[in-house]
């Protein structure tokens, strides 16, 4: 998720943005938070900004490899279907730790990704050495694996 999804929705960045919500302890919390931290190529990511995800069947891929659509045009992405389910379990989690608001629309996207797309092994080793750290679970990851069992 995005810094801009969750700033957004705090009084800091209505007050000046990233910058100015350095100072509140919240941000700073959803910002570290381990769970919503993943490594991803740089110019894939600078492409995705902070558009929303999407299914976008008449978008071409664009990196080779990788992947992964951008349509600049609808400010949409579309990651591969590898990704879907973790990044629909990062972004119910992320919602629900912190209280934030999901659209309808990714709200619905997000349910669905996440009964489509099983916890794979290295999700749910990932939630278990997050949890070391951190204190805490992801509960979709857990809610996930338990319905997989």
């Amino acid at each position: 998720m995005p810094a801009w999804v969750f700033g957004h929705q705090r009084q800091c960045w209505q007050n000046g943005g990233r910058e100015n919500c350095k100072k509140d302890p919240a941000f700073k919390s959803m910002e570290s938070d381990l769970f919503n931290l993943t490594p991803t190529i740089g110019e894939v990511n600078g492409d995705r900004s902070n558009y929303g995800f999407a299914v976008l069947p008449n978008t071409p891929d664009m990196y080779g490899q990788c992947d992964f659509k951008v349509n600049f045009k609808q400010r949409r992405a579309e990651p591969p279907p590898s990704q879907r389910g973790k990044i629909a379990r990062i972004y119910l989690y992320m919602t629900a730790r912190y209280k934030l608001k999901l659209s309808e629309q990714d709200q619905k996207l997000y349910s669905a990704w996440n009964t489509m797309y099983p916890v794979t092994s290295w999700e749910e080793e990932r939630n278990r050495r997050i949890a070391e750290i951190q204190g805490w679970n992801n509960p979709f990851v857990l809610a996930r694996l338990n319905q997989q069992d």
